[in-house]
């Protein structure tokens, strides 16, 4: 049985549902602060929950996503969203940092669903429209990712940070319900093993240099994202801002032109056009880290960072992966597993290295960091040439 296309009413569910799991990743970002003075640890301890979420993120990227060549992802993806909202209940009664920290693990690591859905949509999507459909459902990512911020801010003054949590497993539960009921059940595939279902996953970047090329800019772009959101609640709520966990998340509000940089990077993929949006989103990264070193006192400024650093890195984001679909086509969900693997790493450490930086060199140090990324993404943006499509598959 065929699988239906994919409508724009099922890739606006997809877009939703994509956007409510990854929330996940970032509704702690903005309540940091208030965990931190819960639970009395320092804040590199605090920080470490975010590496240890992208790290168990990444896990579920190597382990969990290449199941989507194998197994039907419709059930795959609703046994994902349930164990996340189980995962996400639980977090809400967590009375020790250890148990919140195994939690967290577990969080990351459902997280994942929205990987799974990525790659199924890409194979319902009609040749020529792919880039679009991939931007269409980024939109929903970004938005999950910006909105996650800004309510969690704003829901965590009137229920606190635990209330942020349970809300969220509400949410979950909803959303497993309605992806049971409108996605489609895919024809039967060839079963491969798993373990030669994982191990091939790293052969393909042993396989692909533009895989390998996309997968170090994707680590480093992240790495780059990371390292302002690890350390900007810390940043706001101290001096000279002492800002509230509800002003603190409206921050990620200024993530909306990252939404609309995915759009545009979708379609610039679409026309070939891969390696001037790289280009350009590069640049951007690092110039926004210098206007937010040059002005960590100045709110203006440091809204503008934020919103320059956003475009980049969605705008690099849209066209790893748009890139990376044309590579091994009839290995969609191992090739986005094991680049978003990359990703995620790249975000890891990113978190952990600005950690390390604000507790030494407080902002400065982060924004420096953040420079010294960007320059990792843009002279590799400026020497690599794009290869044409004939040759995407060929080997180094």
């Amino acid at each position: 049985m065929a699988p239906r296309p994919l409508s724009r009413s099922l890739t606006f569910v997809m877009a939703v549902a994509i956007g409510v799991v990854v929330a996940n990743l970032y509704y702690l970002q903005p309540l940091l602060h208030q965990v931190r003075q819960e639970f009395a640890i320092s804040t590199l301890a605090t920080s470490s929950l975010i590496t240890l979420m992208q790290a168990s993120y990444a896990v579920g990227l190597v382990f969990v996503v290449p199941l989507g060549d194998i197994l039907p992802r419709r059930r795959l993806i609703v046994s994902i969203f349930a164990l996340a909202s189980v995962a996400m209940l639980l977090g809400s009664l967590a009375h020790s940092f250890a148990l919140l920290g195994a939690i967290t693990a577990v969080v990351g690591l459902c997280s994942v669903g929205g990987q799974v859905i990525i790659p199924f949509a890409a194979d319902l999507a009609v040749e020529g429209e792919r880039g679009r459909v991939i931007g269409r459902l980024m939109t929903g990512l970004l938005t999950g990712a910006l909105l996650s911020r800004a309510l969690s801010g704003l829901l965590a003054e009137a229920v606190g940070w635990r209330g942020v949590y349970a809300s969220a497993a509400a949410l979950l539960a909803i959303m497993t319900i309605v992806l049971r009921l409108v996605l489609p059940i895919e024809a039967p595939r060839p079963h491969v093993a798993y373990r030669e279902l994982v191990t091939s996953s790293f052969a393909l970047l042993a396989t692909y240099r533009e895989l390998r090329r996309r997968a170090w800019l994707g680590a480093v772009n992240f790495a780059a994202f990371s390292a302002l959101w690890a350390t900007l609640a810390f940043h706001l709520s101290g001096a000279p801002f002492h800002y509230s966990s509800g002003r603190i998340g409206l921050f990620a509000l200024l993530g909306v032109a990252g939404v609309l940089a995915a759009n545009a990077a979708g379609h610039q993929a679409d026309k070939n056009r891969s390696r001037r949006s790289t280009v350009v989103s590069s640049l951007l990264i690092t110039i926004s880290f210098v206007v937010l070193l040059v002005g960590r006192h100045d709110i203006w400024l440091l809204g503008f960072g934020i919103i320059v650093l956003d475009v980049g890195v969605q705008g690099i984001q849209i066209t790893n992966q748009a890139v990376i679909y044309k590579v091994a086509p009839e290995m969609r969900s191992r090739t986005n597993g094991v680049y978003m693997m990359c990703f995620f790493t790249g975000g890891a450490l990113g978190s952990f290295a600005a950690g390390f930086a604000y507790s030494h060199f407080a902002w400065s140090g982060v924004a420096v960091l953040g420079v010294i990324l960007g320059l990792l993404l843009s002279v590799p943006a400026l020497v690599w040439r794009d290869p044409a499509m004939s040759q995407a598959h060929v080997a180094r």
